[in-house]
């Protein structure tokens, strides 16, 4: 496995001069600003730099680098792989009511012999992440990893894109299958946010809109928990997200960010599903909490894969929330570093700050929708 990688700037000319060997590069990942997506020559720059590869990432509200936070940029990663197949595919969803069928066209398409994992990056906004996952998995099965995020738009939450080998599109998703018994995968995701409150009962939901609590408006509720911050809603939503519990009130290890709201119904709504008859607690956050979720994160990426790549290098894609990247402010570098520190030298790093998180649960087949977490990543090959 070889990696190229190569950053781009805003005030510079767009274009990668890729050496003659990473021109063999059979995937490239591409993560940036929304505004290099709606380039009209953006792409085809791209291409004419790696000719056989096939193409996956999306838009973000803000880049992943080693050194930390990178804004107003696209990180370019050039993989080569030794003992990989790669198949990509795409789709779109025409509306939130098809993220499953886009999601069950994706898992179609990569279903295969030998599939050993799946990156997934979709569009942030009118889409339901929850469905979108469970559509592919569906078909994939539950014992193969599946991991990615949703696109970002610098917080913006106005058009958000994804890019895959049939071009660009702000409707679409893109899935990359790794077939094979000699790739290694690593996987971790974790919040560290802190509970506040008591539990609540969901008594009315559907899908993705939360109405009522312990049979008061959930808006309402919000409200009053929220105080002085409940006027920059739904902004301020990022800031106080809900954790999914158990009929135990214990953790499920899912959280649920608020996207919206809407007054005249009195409901929230959030950026992945929730189950009715189901238990909810609000969380707040501190940086130190934050940046130790991060650290854990990456601990249970390395457990996955079982220690350093154990040949040539590796590659740590990390996906965190863009609600993390608000609550940290300036100090966002320091979960990043965390994960870096963890991690070690043998792994080149990309990534970016999203609109929702994709990671197998830890403790359980299957992979969710999360929000609010940083989730890592780990590819290598034996």
């Amino acid at each position: 496995m070889q990696l190229w990688q190569h950053v781009i700037r805003m005030d510079t000319d767009a274009r990668v001069d890729a050496r003659d060997d990473s021109r063999e590069a059979d995937l490239v990942l591409v993560f940036g600003a929304a505004r290099f997506f709606s380039a009209p020559d953006f792409l085809p720059r791209l291409r004419a730099a790696f000719p056989k590869a096939a193409w996956a990432g999306c838009s973000t509200a803000g880049e992943i680098t080693r050194e930390g936070l990178s804004e107003e940029s696209c990180l370019v990663t050039a993989i080569r792989f030794d003992h990989t197949a790669v198949r990509v595919v795409d789709a779109q969803v025409a509306n939130m009511e098809g993220s499953r069928a886009a999601g069950e066209a994706l898992g179609e398409a990569l279903t295969s012999t030998g599939l050993a994992g799946v990156l997934v990056f979709g569009v942030g906004l009118q889409i339901n992440g929850s469905e979108l996952i469970e559509g592919l998995t569906t078909k994939v099965g539950p014992k193969v990893p599946v991991s990615g995020g949703l696109a970002g738009d610098g917080g913006a939450f106005k058009q958000t894109w994804v890019v895959s080998s049939a071009g660009l599109s702000d409707r679409g998703v893109v899935a990359v299958g790794l077939y094979g018994n000699q790739v290694q995968l690593g996987h971790g995701s974790f919040g560290g946010w802190e509970p506040f409150g008591p539990a609540r009962k969901i008594t009315r939901a559907t899908g993705n809109i939360l109405y009522e609590l312990d049979g008061e408006s959930a808006l309402d509720i919000y409200k009053r928990y929220l105080g002085d911050y409940a006027r920059d809603l739904p902004g301020s939503g990022l800031l106080f997200p809900l954790e999914i519990l158990n009929e135990h009130h214990a953790s499920m290890g899912l959280i649920r960010t608020i996207l919206g709201i809407d007054a005249e119904k009195g409901s929230l709504i959030l950026a992945g599903a929730i189950e009715e008859n189901g238990y909810l607690r609000l969380m707040h956050a501190n940086t130190d909490g934050l940046v130790h979720g991060a650290r854990q994160a990456a601990g249970k990426s390395m457990e996955h894969l079982g220690g350093q790549p154990r040949s040539g290098q590796g590659l740590a894609i990390l996906v965190s929330c863009v609600g993390r990247k608000l609550v940290m402010g300036d100090l966002v570098d320091d979960e990043i570093v965390a994960v870096v520190k963890q991690v070690g030298e043998a792994f080149a790093f990309t990534g970016f700050y999203s609109y929702g998180e994709i990671c197998p649960m830890d403790g359980f087949q299957g992979c969710k929708l999360h929000n609010q977490t940083m989730t890592v990543t780990l590819v290598s090959e034996n």
